[in-house]
């Protein structure tokens, strides 16, 4: 097809189908998937980050990926990371003539590919660590709010968290982002999306069924397997409510209550991400989710034209 697009990026909240639109456009494409999230770099943890990849496989064609189970669980991951890692993938794709698929909900790794931030690697600052280290949660979102409204995704779900973004955000006060100029992505944004009631009916139903499919015995296992209960916590959302729970600090049922409404919590938050994307003049095409896969797939080929 010819196209003045050379990368097709689909995102949107969770629990909104963003797997599925991409990987039935990316088998009409005949081409291949870059995740951007940033818990299913990690192997081993697959119900509870929504990898879904038995979705990858259409009437027998298994869809190919990229950034996914790329690390062990316990390992650090961040977006300088994930930007570069990106690029290779990306440019992999692109030397066989190919369209790359963006897809995921992780606003931060989106945005860092399609504005092509130029990154540091930013150090570790033990100074700074050291007087934030005793500081209870609520203080470090407060700190943190000094630096930057709190918009993404789980920046201070723990305060190990918390502590990172802090650092990352003193570095980046004193060493300012710019755009870099030797990238020249052209994408095509489509977002998923759904009403505010309907979206939480889909979180509370996926939540059940990924609790139905062994999301706790997946937890047991990482643990098994010599992951620490803070390594889970700071995870987040998913990881760290089950080990809570696993710990006996919470019962099953505050469990499910608590991670279901963090979980509506953090699809706002994506969300609010994704329009402040489109504030900055990232131009993103919505498309109702209770449209059919074949309609969704029909307007973005249409909008490639």
């Amino acid at each position: 097809m010819e196209t003045k697009y050379n990368l097709i990026s689909i995102m949107g909240a969770t629990a909104g189908g963003k797997t599925g639109v991409a990987v039935h456009l990316a088998k009409a494409l005949g081409t291949e998937i870059i995740s951007a999230d940033s818990r299913q770099v990690y192997r081993g943890m697959d119900i509870g980050t929504g990898k879904d990849l038995d979705e990858y496989t259409i009437d027998g064609q298994t869809i190919p990926y990229h950034l996914i189970d790329i690390l062990d669980a316990g390992e650090k991951y961040n977006v300088f990371e994930y930007q570069s890692d990106f690029f290779k993938a990306y440019d992999d794709i692109r030397s066989r003539g190919l369209i790359p698929v963006l897809c995921g909900g992780t606003g931060l790794y989106i945005e860092s590919v399609l504005k092509n931030y130029n990154l540091p690697n930013v150090p570790e600052d033990s100074n700074l660590r050291k007087s934030l280290e005793n500081k209870p949660i609520e203080e470090l979102e407060i700190i943190l709010r000094t630096y930057k409204p709190l918009n993404n995704n789980s920046d201070y779900d723990t305060a190990k968290r918390a502590i990172r973004a802090i650092e990352i955000a003193e570095y980046t006060k004193r060493n300012p982002l710019c755009t870099t100029s030797n990238r020249n992505l052209n994408s095509l944004n489509i977002g998923i999306i759904f009403d505010r009631e309907q979206r939480r009916e889909r979180i509370t139903a996926r939540l059940k069924q990924r609790l139905e499919n062994g999301m706790v015995e997946e937890v047991e296992k990482l643990v098994k397997n010599g992951i620490s209960y803070e390594s889970l916590e700071y995870y987040g959302l998913e990881y760290k409510y089950l080990a809570w729970y696993l710990q006996g600090k919470i019962s099953y049922d505050e469990m499910f209550e608590q991670l279901n409404t963090s979980i509506h919590r953090f699809a706002k938050r994506q969300m609010t991400w994704f329009r402040k994307m489109e504030r900055d003049g990232i131009e993103i095409h919505w498309l109702d989710g209770n449209m059919s896969m074949e309609e969704k797939v029909g307007k973005i080929l249409d909008m490639m034209e």
